[in-house]
């Protein structure tokens, strides 16, 4: 790529958060970053000095550039992680090992643990995350427990395992009316002389409301912390206060978890289109285990009047087919089940709509970029395409190559003036402005 396709390149990428990649003359990818600004990230390697040899190496070897849109910069850490995993990049060493994020898990079993892990174990077991922080981690947890007390200790605690170990759990466990009784020994800190006694039925009422927490829902914990708040208050224990009124400000700053990367998301293609009179776009999201791993634009230009569904149709297959995806479920916006052999799903809310929602805001972007690239190298063409639009949308038996638009003014209902504007092939034709000051006519009419 020259430098004038570089610098054309750079002109039109957004200055959003994602993760860009470098490729090499092969079309094999180098290098996997990440960024808060796309645009100023990727810029930053093409500055007259650099900051390593590496860099300067990295550089004279890149011959294109992709990038993918985000929702926000952790999400883009976390795919950024996923993509050097998948295609381990020859200038990527920080992440070249087999790091994985944590997740906090709510164990399957009887009176259900907390505790965060890197393992995905498919036993029925509640996973959340993951966190690129491990601060985030730890708030939360520490948070859970002073909300909610949790037992630690690893015992089977199930209704068989203590009546055949009576003697071993006899100081741990105690049955009553036919209940499973946990005392304060199980729970918290195990420093902690108070004992306290939970039903089962509360226990599990507790773990209902983390699952509200984990999942960014966090009114009713919200209103708890503020009554214990307020409690403090009264009593003139401002210290206190102050430390519930900042879980309070954790909880209202912390997102609950990533589109990017989810536990309940198994291996799934993705796939959205946009589309104007001559072209359509479309974008390709690959996940694998739950992680994004590819992501694709095309543009295809249209020869007759084709449809959205038809023209996507056809992209499915011939992508599926070059990238050799063989992904048993496919989002997108329309049901092609009947000519393709996969499960499709047309999403309307969770998970599944998240990733149709971020393929749609990338294939959006990458129309933008498109048609940045024809207004900086073909402005005729850029202006024919938006009076092709216009006339279209307004219904008009021509192309509007000459408009006035007009406005007028007063004050209050004395002093009209008026104003107009002209546009001329699509831009502004500032030689043809006028103002105008009325006098032949009083009032506002």
């Amino acid at each position: 790529m020259n430098k004038k396709s570089f610098e054309l390149k750079l002109a039109t990428i957004p200055t959003l958060p994602g993760v860009y990649q470098f490729f090499n003359d092969s079309n094999k990818i180098i290098y996997i970053g990440k960024a808060k600004n796309l645009k100023n990230r990727v810029s930053s390697y093409f500055q007259k000095t650099f900051p390593s040899q590496k860099t300067k190496a990295l550089v004279q070897n890149i011959y294109d550039i992709k990038h993918v849109v985000v929702s926000s910069e952790s999400d883009a850490l976390l795919l950024e992680n996923s993509l050097i995993k998948k295609f381990q990049p020859k200038y990527n060493i920080l992440l070249r090992d087999d790091k994985t994020y944590p997740w906090i898990c709510i164990k399957k079993e009887r009176f259900p643990r907390i505790f965060f892990t890197r393992k995905l174990i498919k036993d029925g077991s509640e996973y959340y995350g993951p966190y690129t922080n491990y601060k985030t981690i730890n708030i939360l947890l520490d948070l859970i427990n002073n909300l909610y007390p949790i037992r630690i200790s690893n015992y089977n605690l199930s209704e068989k395992q203590i009546n055949s170990n009576k003697e071993e759990l006899s100081l741990r466990m105690l049955k009553k009316a036919g209940n499973i009784i946990i005392l304060g020994f199980h729970i918290g800190d195990y420093s902690n002389s108070n004992e306290h006694f939970i039903s089962e039925k509360d226990y599990n009422s507790n773990i209902s409301s983390v699952k509200q927490i984990l999942k960014g829902k966090f009114a009713p914990s919200k209103k708890l912390l503020k009554k214990q708040m307020h409690r403090y208050s009264k009593k003139m224990d401002f210290e206190n206060a102050q430390k519930i009124k900042e879980k309070i400000a954790l909880l209202d700053n912390y997102q609950s978890k990533s589109t990017v990367v989810s536990s309940k998301l198994n291996n799934i293609d993705v796939f959205s289109i946009l589309s104007d009179q001559t072209h359509a776009y479309i974008n390709y999201l690959q996940v694998a285990y739950g992680r994004i791993v590819r992501f694709h634009n095309v543009e295809i230009k249209k020869k007759l009047d084709e449809s959205d569904k038809d023209l996507l149709l056809l992209c499915i297959i011939d992508l599926r087919k070059k990238l050799k995806s063989n992904n048993k479920t496919i989002i997108c916006p329309f049901d092609f089940s009947k000519l393709i052999s996969a499960k499709f799903i047309l999403p309307k809310a969770g998970d599944n709509k998240k990733l149709l929602e971020l393929s749609k805001k990338n294939v959006a972007l990458f129309k933008i970029e498109k048609l940045k690239k024809i207004q900086i190298v073909d402005p005729e063409r850029h202006a024919k395409r938006i009076l092709d639009q216009m006339k279209n949308d307004l219904r008009l038996k021509t192309a509007p190559i000459h408009i006035e638009c007009f406005d007028n003014s007063n004050i209050q209902g004395s002093n009209p003036v008026a104003a107009c504007v002209v546009f001329i092939n699509g831009k502004p034709a500032k030689k043809e402005y006028r103002r105008y000051n009325i006098k032949t006519i009083k009032g506002p009419d």
